[in-house]
């Protein structure tokens, strides 16, 4: 056999073991960080749960409100406030967030 097709041969076999060491490492690495995407995930699927119940959510909330004006108007607020704040920092953050996504999906 070639000579120079056995050292390719041999230097792809090192570089696949380098590979698989690197790999190794980064999920190592990447624990860390995975229970923090479980609790993006949980949330996420939560609020998918709410955009389909939402007249469920909606007949609960009128409900309230009858019930207990001042509290609903107080919560209103507080969720106003929060809505703003969020699409503030939404646009900030949408990038890394996609990002943190893509590389979810390809994980799986």
């Amino acid at each position: 056999m070639n000579p120079r097709l056995v050292e390719l041969a041999l230097k792809k076999q090192r570089l696949q073991i380098r590979a698989d060491q690197q790999r190794t490492e980064m999920l190592g690495h990447l624990r860390g960080i995975e229970s923090a995407l479980d609790l993006v995930d949980r949330a996420r699927d939560q609020v998918r749960w709410a955009r389909e119940h939402v007249p469920l959510l909606s007949s609960v909330a009128l409900i309230v409100a009858l019930v207990r004006p001042r509290a609903t108007l107080r919560v209103a607020r507080r969720a106003w406030l929060g809505w703003i704040v969020f699409r503030k920092l939404g646009q900030r953050f949408a990038p890394a967030l996609g990002a943190l996504e893509r590389w979810r999906a390809a994980r799986l």
